[in-house]
């Protein structure tokens, strides 16, 4: 019989900064695309705690399969403004990887280079896909 699952005691090695426990905790429990919403929840949690103990090439390593651990890196990325990994990731299909990388590139500054430096991106890695193109043209905010 598995041992039940304890959240306060994960949510307390968290609170502690102790990775290593809180991660074996809550991988496992977790279940990806579970029916039971908790064990899901959980999934996305340690997708969350790889991050914050910076286990980055753990988290890469599951995004080859894993579409959760897929957009939190690329969040991550995006986060960290780190558009070189973006494009990386885009231009070998990911499409989170895109969008974000276009919106990274637009973020940098409302001059207009910006928003021809997106384009650019869009044009070099995907230019049949109509929502990076879309997000790449919209009109630049007035700041």
């Amino acid at each position: 019989m598995e041992a039940p699952f304890d959240r306060a005691s994960a949510e307390a090695a968290e609170g502690r900064g102790d990775w290593a426990t809180a991660i074996a905790m809550v991988s496992g429990f977790s279940e990806c695309y579970s029916r039971d919403h908790y064990r899901h929840d959980a999934h996305l949690w340690h997708m969350e705690l790889l991050v914050k103990a910076g286990l980055l090439h753990e988290l890469a390593e599951l995004a080859k399969t894993d579409v959760h651990a897929r957009r939190r890196l690329d969040r991550f990325l995006y986060e960290e403004g780190r558009d070189s990994e973006l494009r990386r990731r885009a231009e070998r299909g990911d499409k989170t990887a895109l969008y974000l990388l276009v919106r990274l590139l637009r973020a940098r500054g409302d001059a207009r280079g910006e928003q021809t430096v997106a384009q650019q991106a869009v044009a070099d890695i995907d230019a049949a896909d109509t929502y990076a193109i879309e997000l790449a043209n919209q009109p630049l905010a007035d700041g």
